[in-house]
């Protein structure tokens, strides 16, 4: 925990620092392109997470969808899971209703292979590598930017699926505040307040609100449940950017909310169950800050520290009722054995993990028809378990170095390409490159793309792959795939209409499985099994 407090500290003051010190010499008639530059994506023709630089939709040869934040306030959608079904090619789930997990999958990859990103913060957690979407909600988001296909290249592992880019939206013109109340089924309540605007060198925009029901049953109480399962989720963002001389920028970015849910399970036996008493509490902190500064006419930089802290907090409950069979069931601390029906074995945990990254681009316009992009990033990620999965393994923590380069080709805004390379250093199984390629045609006069892509990806182990106590692998090496597609998009009615048609094809090595022991790839487990690379796949 001290060494937390220090590097936040550290990291934070490293901002003001660049504001204040970098020598700037930029000239105002040439525009450079820039990574997450917000002052660009006022337009909403401006995708970002494809190249790390903002261009406009037409341009962009990766299969990308954008979902506006007046798209998800005219359709009245709620959670960023509901509005990720919207996006072709997305696979989203529940496990049951309001606050129980939620994953996206990808283009048959597996949900820890889809890098979410909410204000340039990685939030995928460094135990299981996927991210639960279960409790985020719309509000104060400003559009998200879906990019299909292995984007490791640009953003390293978790990123072999795709990514998903979530942006909160930022203060313009005067000030504004608005609130809303609801009341609706099972109980359910939601209410907030939003604010938002610009004075001077300033614009901020905020958000809080709750949502509340407690009268929904996970099992399904026409099948015999009777306890409801609660949900309350308080939630707040933020942000507050700062404009510098020389159309330089600096901004701060939070998220923050604070769930309590109670869930339903199982017996031993597999038999659904109404549990009494279950309770998971999620606790998510992100907090990410921004240093946009042009250096010449043709040279750009971009500073970003990010970082993600999430906190899980489950208790199985004490009692349950086996809608199949009528019987109540008891928490036993000991083995359930033969009585499996009656019987489930209770479990309390509690999960703290911690996701930092630091990246430094820089943009170089070499000519109007070529833009160079060059960056830095350190990521570190770390977890402590206790209670039924604990206690963890003491100061285990993975680290990665990278640096990556890509060239943008813009030809006559008809012909275009993009290329680029990446080199992950890990201090846990070693090294990673990745390289994309992709290329198109756009017929400006008819609204016709033609578009391809090939990359490769790969996925590093968890923390849970590697130190989880009782079955985690260290000998374990990193996921890898290749990737390409072709497509076809077409924009009618003025933009009001866009079809597109596409085919993608992906292969994995090296993927990270679980196996029975005993085998001679595993090492000693108390679990009876053990994470272990196997061979290639192809997804279905």
């Amino acid at each position: 925990m001290a060494w937390f407090v220090r590097s936040c500290r550290a990291w934070w003051c490293l901002l003001p620092l660049f504001a204040l010190s970098y020598p700037v010499h930029a000239a105002p008639d040439i525009e450079v392109a820039s990574a997450d530059q917000t002052d660009v994506i006022e337009t909403r023709e401006v995708v970002v997470s494809a190249t790390k630089t903002p261009i406009p939709v037409a341009q962009v040869t990766s299969a990308v969808t954008v979902i506006t934040g007046e798209e998800l306030e005219r359709k009245k959608i709620k959670t960023v899971i509901d509005s990720l079904r919207l996006a072709e090619g997305v696979f989203a789930t529940s496990s049951g209703g309001p606050g129980t997990e939620a994953s996206v999958k990808m283009r048959g990859a597996a949900a820890k292979h889809t890098m979410v990103l909410i204000d340039g913060v990685i939030v995928n957690s460094p135990t299981t590598g996927t991210y639960d979407f279960a409790n985020l909600t719309t509000e104060n988001i400003d559009r998200i930017e879906i990019v299909r296909g292995a984007q490791s290249m640009l953003y390293g592992s978790d990123a072999m699926g795709g990514v998903i880019n979530i942006y909160t939206k930022r203060g313009v013109d005067k000030f504004t505040s608005s609130a809303f109340v609801e009341y609706g089924s099972f109980a359910s309540i939601r209410e907030g307040l939003q604010a938002s605007g610009s004075k001077g060198p300033f614009d901020i925009s905020a958000s809080l609100s709750r949502w509340d029901t407690s009268s929904f049953s996970a099992v399904n109480y026409r099948r015999g449940a009777y306890e409801r399962d609660g949900f309350h989720n308080w939630q707040a963002s933020g942000k507050l950017g700062i404009s510098l001389p020389k159309d330089g920028r600096l901004e701060f970015n939070l998220r923050w909310y604070n769930s309590d849910v109670n869930f339903d399970g199982f017996a031993d036996s597999g038999a659904p169950a109404d549990v009494f008493g279950a309770k998971q509490t999620n606790r998510n902190l992100i907090i990410s800050g921004t240093y946009d500064q042009p250096i010449t006419s043709w040279w750009n930089q971009k500073l970003t520290l990010a970082q993600a802290n999430a906190q899980l907090i489950a208790n199985s409950g004490t009692a349950g009722y086996n809608v199949n069979t009528g019987q109540n069931i008891v928490a036993s601390p000991t083995s359930c054995f033969p009585n499996f029906d009656t019987c489930f074995t209770p479990f309390s945990t509690n999960l703290d993990t911690l996701n930092q990254r630091l990246e430094w681009q820089h943009n170089f316009q070499v000519r109007k028809e070529l833009l160079l992009t060059a960056g830095y990033q350190f990521r570190q990620e770390q977890g402590d378990a206790s209670g039924f999965f604990g206690p963890s393994s003491p100061n285990k923590l993975i680290t990665s170095n990278a640096g990556f380069a890509q060239a943008q080709v813009n030809l006559f805004d008809r012909v275009l390409f993009t290329g680029g390379v990446r080199q992950d250093s890990y201090n846990v199984f070693g090294d990673a490159t990745t390289y994309r390629l992709t290329g198109g045609y756009l017929h400006k006069e008819t609204g016709t793309k033609i578009r391809a892509s090939y990359g490769t990806g790969f996925k590093a182990p968890t923390l849970n792959d590697l130190f989880f106590q009782g079955f985690g692998n260290p000998n374990l090496q990193a996921e890898k795939s290749k990737s390409a597609d072709v497509g076809i998009d077409q924009s009618l009615f003025q933009d009001k209409l866009k079809l597109s048609v596409g085919y993608f094809w992906n292969h994995f090595d090296n993927l990270i499985t679980f196996l029975s022991v005993p085998s001679p790839n595993c090492p000693a487990s108390s679990f009876g099994f053990c994470p272990i690379n196997v061979a290639s796949a192809k997804p279905a």
